[in-house]
């Protein structure tokens, strides 16, 4: 199950998974924010995420915000393939552009409750799932953090304080799922090409998402399917000696 699936690093990592052979719930809002001044990903941008997929994947309308939204989702996956193994949480927006005493309220909820909440709401409804997989298990719980999550990022501060909610967050669960066969990693990408990263130019006032590539050493924006790569080896046996780590894709830029 994948949240944020309608594009960038959600429906890259619906890809990445269908092809290495997953079946997936590809799961989007589709629909945009009142509070937010952006555009979000839409219904046919999910349904041809799905449909590239083929057979693996199948479309599910949530908001990350809803609880019940994502319990109906992964009651899904368990209806449609018998059982859930891992839940990606890569739902996420961004707003700033001012000083963070200056950010309206309902802006800053927005980052908050879907950037940050939306990865604790994913966890409620998915890690009972995952425990219901009969033993040995080896489920995943991931999560999209970011490189905000440990840089101080003037006028992106309600976007910093979520993703360094996401790092800890997991850290957490990593903790009290041991000994369960259930992980929980994150990833941490750099600047990468998504609607988000042209938003961020946006509240910068900078021509566009690539005026952001000098600042990693790679000297080029990431590609959703660079961050998706690894979460789909996070999700894989490969990965089963791994938990609690936050994982850079970014880059270089930490350095």
């Amino acid at each position: 199950m994948v949240t944020g699936a309608a594009r960038g690093i959600g429906a890259a990592t619906v890809a990445a998974l269908a092809a290495a052979g997953w079946r997936v719930v590809a799961v989007d809002r589709c629909a945009d924010d009142p509070a937010l001044p952006y555009p979000l990903g839409t219904r046919a941008e999910l349904d041809q995420v799905v449909a590239t997929a083929g057979d693996s994947a199948v479309a599910v309308v949530a908001d990350a915000r809803d609880p019940a939204g994502l319990a109906a989702a992964v009651t899904e996956a368990e209806r449609r393939w018998g059982g859930l193994d891992a839940a990606v949480a890569v739902a996420g927006v961004i707003a700033g552009g001012v000083p963070a005493w200056q950010l309206p309220p309902e802006q800053e909820r927005a980052v908050l409750e879907v950037s940050l909440g939306g990865v604790l709401n994913l966890a409620r409804a998915a890690v009972p799932a995952l425990l219901r997989r009969p033993e040995p298990r080896q489920g995943r719980f991931l999560a999209v953090a970011s490189a905000a999550a440990t840089k101080g990022l003037p006028m992106l501060a309600a976007y910093c304080a979520a993703k360094a909610g996401v790092a800890g967050f997991v850290r957490a669960l990593a903790a009290e799922l041991g000994g369960t066969g259930i992980t929980a990693n994150a990833v941490s990408p750099g600047s990468t090409a998504t609607p988000i990263l042209a938003e961020s130019a946006r509240l910068y006032g900078l021509a566009g998402a690539q005026s952001f590539a000098g600042q990693q050493p790679l000297a080029r924006l990431l590609g959703p399917a660079e961050v998706a790569a690894v979460l789909a080896f996070l999700a894989g046996p490969g990965a089963s000696g791994m938990t609690g780590a936050v994982v850079p894709v970014d880059g270089g830029l930490a350095l």
